[in-house]
């Protein structure tokens, strides 16, 4: 078994027995199994795999190609920078079609621990979007009640629980047309959208907020990948040397 999956076993039994102590105060040794169902250290490999601007758009029109239905869900991935499973919760009264300044409602992922993890997930939180996903997203909005799904297939069903399912071939096909990396998934998206805004000097808590997630999180996860796509911001603050004199350069005597 892989020590990540380890790792998630021994979170969920963790999890089932602080539940447990809920139930009967008599269960007092928390620290029996805080020690010995301990995280395994290094179990985790990230793959953040980013996509430079050039191949976001390029997966976003590959998307198009294949479906026009899954090309708007990737769309909306692409310019929110949210996960799949928040996304395909949108209803069509998220959208707010201002003429110049369009953004989205975008349900929260439930994330970040605590007891009302349904109450979290039925909160919105601001994103803008481009002018032209907006004109898009009107157009699949036309005539349908708020409180109905903003993004459906294309056989007019709602992506599900597990959109990922459904689009997963398509995904494969994308990211090898494209050239990326092949364990690139519709997460890259997310990954990208996060380290573009990072790059262009946006705060990076508003970049958290943007994404529904947190500062420490966005450090912990990202921090790394910056150093590998901010040469240009890095560079800005380099030693400048002095310029080597030329040959046809005479000091003044003063």
């Amino acid at each position: 078994m892989a020590a990540s999956t380890i790792n998630r076993l021994c979170a969920c039994l963790s999890a089932a027995l602080e539940q447990a102590t809920q139930h009967d105060k008599r269960i007092q040794n928390r620290d029996a199994w805080a020690i010995g169902l301990a995280a395994l250290p290094n179990a985790e490999v990230p793959r953040n795999i980013i996509l430079s601007d050039d191949k976001v758009v390029e997966f976003v029109a590959i998307a198009y190609s294949l479906d026009d239905k899954f090309g708007l869900l990737t769309d909306v991935l692409a310019n929110t920078g949210a996960r799949p499973s928040q996304a395909r919760r949108l209803r069509v009264g998220d959208l707010h079609d201002h003429p110049l300044r369009p953004k989205l409602s975008m349900p929260k992922s439930g994330k970040g621990g605590g007891k009302n993890r349904a109450e979290k997930k039925r909160e919105r939180y601001s994103v803008p979007i481009t002018v032209q996903l907006a004109a898009r997203l009107r157009e699949v909005a036309r005539g349908r009640a708020d409180d109905t799904p903003l993004l459906l297939q294309s056989d007019g069903n709602p992506w599900g629980d597990n959109p990922g399912a459904s689009y997963h071939r398509e995904v494969k096909k994308i990211v090898t047309a494209i050239g990326a990396d092949v364990a690139a998934t519709m997460y890259a998206l997310r990954h990208s959208s996060i380290v573009r805004m990072l790059k262009r000097n946006i705060p990076i808590r508003l970049v958290a907020s943007l994404h529904n997630t947190s500062v420490n999180e966005i450090e912990r996860t990202y921090s790394r990948h910056i150093t590998e796509h901010a040469d240009d911001i890095a560079r800005a603050g380099l030693l400048s040397e002095p310029a080597p004199a030329g040959d046809n350069v005479v000091a003044l005597v003063l």
